[in-house]
């Protein structure tokens, strides 16, 4: 039964990233133009798609899915493409953030799920910055404070 409560509790986490995902890049969308536009819009299909698999999922499952906000606090409205890549950025590596802990769960079927949803958004921040993380999804860690190097004798 506790399995199931945080498999239910997950499922509500991912759902919340989903929903704070398909407004961001709404707000993407609406702000870019050409091929950003387009990836844009394609991530808020793919966003906007899973979160209405998980909605029917939490409701197969017994549970009422959490209704969006009408609005979300963005940490930057884009104005250029360099702030509109780098908010695109930040949703994927907080969707897969929402998912790790789904990824632990005792369901085989849920820990597929949350896998492939955070490969998705691995490959969607990938293309649009290719860099890698250490973790994906998990907070960074701080840059160690650097050491003084002492001078020569």
């Amino acid at each position: 039964m506790r399995a199931a409560v945080r498999a239910d509790q997950a499922l509500g986490t991912v759902l919340a990233a989903e929903h704070a995902a398909v407004y961001a890049y709404g707000v993407i969308a609406a702000r870019t133009a050409g091929g950003l536009r387009v990836a844009a819009t394609d991530a808020f299909n793919d966003h906007r798609a899973r979160r209405d698999r998980l909605r029917a999922l939490i409701i197969t499952r017994g549970g009422t899915p959490a209704e969006p906000s009408s609005s979300y606090e963005l940490p930057v409205t884009p104005s250029t493409t360099a702030q509109a890549v780098d908010l695109a950025v930040l949703v994927e590596r907080g969707v897969m953030g929402a998912y790790l802990e789904l990824a632990a769960s005792a369901d085989p079927a849920l820990r597929k799920m949350a896998a492939l949803a955070m490969q998705e958004c691995a490959v969607r921040s990938y293309g649009l910055r290719p860099d890698i993380e250490a973790f994906p999804g998990m907070p960074a860690r701080p840059d160690p404070a650097p050491t003084a190097t002492p001078p020569p004798s």
